[in-house]
């Protein structure tokens, strides 16, 4: 009796051991949340072991949002304060984050960094990640507009090299179309993408938006510039009013030879490699985009990290930061998703200064340019490209509005879009409102 007694309380022992063990180890594990959208979900929780690993305290609870439903719901969560403990944003996303004042200030944390110096990232990708001086996300990968172009056909139209600048593009459509009659199109340029539009006028001096942001600048000489050369290769027939729901398979189109150019991005070097025929695979090639007079300017995209304010966990939430931000995880990570990496000391690695598709973004990736960051942004660039599309239309139907009447339509559109930022600037400021009324 004495021996069962014995065991028994052994038993017990143990139990409450084990259960106090357990009771400790919950309590003192962290359960970090962390929101990302799109494939990249899939990818980075094959990089999320190691860094349990190494970070036995921290639980990464990871959540894929598809990026249909991810706006939508990042501010259903802002406004029910349920947002995570940080979070992928598109660059573009960053100044509504922002306005909201939902994004923790990173400067004190990258004061310190062990992980990377912020002189290390491209410059014009981390300026998306800026409103008025202060830090708010760390660029995770990038992405910009270049040429992929036909350099087997470019050369049968007598050149060996991509275009510098819109005067020897110019001469290059003009060859295209002599050469093959207009039996291939110079260019694809889906009247319904904003980007390359957008990078053209990235590309002038005038910004699209004047004075701070507060007013629209589309009737001005800058972006006025840039519609005028989009037009014109519409006009000359060296592309056509299509949309991209009109081109059933890009790729395929790409290796007839329907067209030489098309602006598009880095995702498309791995499309492009898997679904070329492998007697086109050295037929192709990318070039950085040409500017009015040489290589210039193109779009500042990607998706960076953010904490939220109101995040439970900061500290734990930057050391991930820090973790996927390593040389090691960002090629990995590459490798994964073929999305490009932010920092120039990554690209020393063979993997990438040896991929000849690649170099061009490299180059390009030096000359990025951020778009205006205000939060009615993705609004505003998508009417945009709507009243260019009209002009394109209005061009070949030979219909009399011309393009500074539908300039002036969409400087009177954004200027509405625009109008409780000046009011909320001007009570900032302690300015009386020009219109002297409130806003709502």
């Amino acid at each position: 009796m004495i021996e069962i007694l014995i065991k028994f309380s052994r038993i017990i022992f143990c139990a409450v051991l084990l259960s106090i063990s357990i009771a400790s180890c919950t309590k003192h594990e962290t359960v970090l949340t962390f929101w990302v959208m799109g494939s990249e979900g899939e990818f980075v929780a094959q990089l999320l072991p190691e860094f349990e690993r190494t970070h036995p305290a921290i639980k990464v609870k990871l959540e894929q949002l598809p990026w249909s439903a991810a706006h939508e719901k990042l501010l259903t969560a802002y406004a029910g304060d349920a947002l995570p403990d940080m979070a992928q944003l598109g660059n573009s996303w960053i100044p509504e984050m922002g306005a909201l004042n939902a994004l923790e200030g990173l400067a004190p944390y990258t004061k310190n960094s062990t992980a990377f110096k912020l002189d290390d990232f491209f410059g014009g990708i981390l300026d998306t990640n800026r409103l008025d001086k202060d830090l708010f996300g760390i660029p995770w990968y990038v992405d910009t507009r270049l040429l992929f172009y036909r350099r087997d056909l470019l050369a049968q139209a007598g050149y060996d090299h991509p275009p510098k600048n819109w005067d020897e593009w110019r001469a290059m459509f003009a060859a295209i179309s002599s050469k093959w009659q207009g039996q291939r199109m110079g260019i694809l340029l889906p009247v319904n993408e904003f980007e390359p539009l957008l990078a053209m006028s990235l590309q002038q001096s005038d910004d699209l938006l004047r004075d701070d942001a507060r007013y629209a600048n589309f009737s001005g000489k800058g972006f006025s510039t840039s519609l005028a050369f989009y037009n014109e290769i519409f006009a000359k027939g060296y592309a056509r009013n299509l949309s991209n729901n009109q081109i059933a398979n890009v790729w395929d189109e790409f290796a007839k030879g329907s067209f030489v150019f098309y602006i598009t991005g880095p995702w498309n070097i791995g499309e492009f490699k898997r679904r070329m025929p492998a007697n086109l695979q050295d037929a192709w090639m990318t070039a950085p985009l040409p500017g009015p007079s040489g290589p210039s300017a193109s779009t500042a995209g990607g998706a960076s990290m953010v904490i939220f304010k109101n995040a439970k966990h900061k500290k734990e939430a930057w050391a991930l930061i820090e973790y996927l931000s390593r040389t090691d995880i960002q090629l990995r990570f590459h490798e994964l998703t073929g999305n490009m990496p932010p920092r120039r000391s990554i690209w020393q690695d063979a993997s990438l200064a040896n991929d000849v598709y690649a170099q061009a973004f490299r180059d390009q990736l030096d000359r990025v340019k951020a778009a205006p960051k205000v939060p009615q942004w993705e609004r505003i660039v998508n009417e945009m490209q709507l009243s260019a599309a009209k002009t394109v239309y209005a061009q070949e139907k030979n219909l009399h509005t011309n393009a500074k009447t539908y300039q002036a339509e969409l400087d009177a559109t954004v200027n509405g879009w625009l109008e409780k930022r000046r009011w909320m600037m001007d009570q900032q400021r302690g300015k009386k409102p020009a219109d002297g009324g409130a806003k709502q």
